[in-house]
């Protein structure tokens, strides 16, 4: 009843009549895939996606933080890091029966909806490994940050306002990076197979890719 009452004090009926029909993680990740993928150079708070209809992953992790809070869940993110040849790719997290799902808006196909069934967040993020690559084809995923709740960013009104998002922004960059994989492990990866690629690839907007240049020989 407490998140019901913040999301009344803090938006207007439409934007809660959409709240209340994304019941679920999966009615979440849906909306999110309904929304073009944005390539501005901007953030954007849970409101302003509800107004502007488009999102980059940062602004669609935020929103599904808000609408999972909506349903009772802590308003959860976590932030997936990359080496220097791609992008970062942040996601919003729920817990269901002690287990991480994640909800996230992409440009990629495979970094988006992951269900409940992860024992650890370790184990959620390396579901995304062999899928998250860069244009190229070079898997690129290093690491991770631990969980950043939401709440504590509350009184900037992160949910309504674009003002607060470099905050948190910043705070994701400060939080302790947990390592995936090591040099030597990073040095032997081969790229991703051409059906895996193609897979990642359908429906991307290349607009707003990550495109390393070539390594020098």
């Amino acid at each position: 009843m407490k998140q019901v009452k913040i999301f009344r004090e803090l938006f207007d009926k439409k934007a809660l009549r959409v709240f209340s029909r994304l019941d679920s993680p999966i009615k979440i990740q849906d909306f999110l895939d309904g929304l073009p993928y944005s390539t501005e150079d901007t953030y954007r708070c849970p409101r302003s996606v509800l107004r502007d209809r488009q999102a980059d992953c940062f602004d669609g992790a935020l929103f599904a933080a808000a609408a999972l809070r909506h349903i009772g869940h802590p308003p959860l993110i976590l932030n997936m890091l990359p080496n220097n040849r791609d992008d970062d790719h942040v996601v919003a997290l729920y817990k269901r029966a002690g287990c991480w799902g994640a909800v996230g808006k992409s440009n990629y196909f495979g970094l988006r909806f992951r269900e409940p069934i992860y024992r650890t967040v370790r184990e959620l993020v390396m579901s995304y490994f062999e899928l998250y690559f860069n244009v190229r084809g070079e898997k690129t995923l290093r690491s991770y940050t631990g969980p950043l709740n939401l709440q504590s960013f509350d009184k900037l009104n992160w949910m309504v306002s674009d003002e607060p998002l470099e905050a948190i922004a910043d705070r994701l960059d400060e939080i302790r990076r947990v390592p995936l994989i090591t040099r030597r492990m990073a040095a032997r990866l081969s790229l991703a197979d051409k059906r895996s690629y193609q897979a990642g690839m359908l429906g991307v907007n290349l607009a707003g890719v990550f495109k390393p240049r070539r390594k020098s020989t």
